[in-house]
């Protein structure tokens, strides 16, 4: 019987790396992105090509009704997901002072909105199954806190929040909430830093490097395939930050 994931944010970064991986270990993938279809439909044919099974479906998960969209497509394909990674973000640096209230909402839609939108429309078949995991793409920040990113890292830190007690919730009905707080990956999120920034903030990292979206999305594997007993956990991939 095949397995399914939802993984959102999947046309680049930690949710292509996550969306490759999960398609080679025998998931059938959906596979979501706002605005970069092309990009999303490249990672498809990637998939195909190795033997793998691929859906996308495009659509702003920080809107809900884009969401009801996503999950009709993919109720038509099956009854519940296995899987939801809620790995859908963006980032906004700047002082807080100078934010509008376009850019703030925009952060909390994309990175916090997203994750109730999904996991509400993810929850009720896993529930009438007892069976289903929910990982959440976090953040280092959302603990520590970033300066000149507090959208960012006010977000991540209510998906901390969202996280554990989501995971009290469902616990009775077998169904387990986790995060990865992650630490700085090399994606494109980071790709606006310079050459000597990026050496500064290496520095300040004790592995000495920014982590990879293949060691990322390994994490979101393992997580994703604890003991069932193992839920409510933020677990961090930082480098030792």
């Amino acid at each position: 019987m095949s397995k399914y994931a939802l993984i959102t944010g999947a046309s680049r970064g930690i949710g292509k790396a996550a969306a490759l991986l999960f398609a080679a270990r025998d998931y059938h993938v959906f596979l979501t992105c706002r605005c970069s279809a092309d990009a999303l439909e490249e990672v498809k044919r990637e998939i195909i090509s190795t033997g793998g099974a691929c859906d996308t479906v495009t659509g702003d998960v920080g809107d809900s009704a884009d969401v009801d969209n996503i999950f009709s497509f993919i109720y038509s394909r099956c009854s519940s997901l296995d899987v939801l990674i809620n790995n859908a973000g963006c980032a906004h640096i700047g002082l807080l002072s100078d934010m509008t209230d376009e850019e703030w909402n925009r952060v909390i839609q994309t990175n916090l909105s997203s994750v109730f939108y999904c996991s509400r429309a993810a929850i009720p078949p896993m529930v009438r199954r007892k069976s289903g995991t929910i990982v959440n793409v976090s953040s280092m920040w959302g603990t520590y806190g970033a300066s000149c990113e507090a959208a960012y890292s006010a977000s991540k830190s209510g998906v901390n929040g969202l996280t554990k007690a989501l995971a009290k919730e469902l616990a009775p009905s077998n169904v387990q909430v986790n995060a990865l707080a992650c630490g700085v990956i090399d994606t494109e999120m980071n790709s606006q830093l310079s050459v000597e920034e990026r050496a500064e903030l290496a520095d300040e990292i004790p592995a000495g490097r920014f982590g990879t979206p293949e060691e990322a999305a390994e994490m979101l594997w393992n997580i994703a395939t604890a003991p069932s007993y193992m839920t409510g956990q933020i677990i961090g991939i930082d480098g030792g930050f």
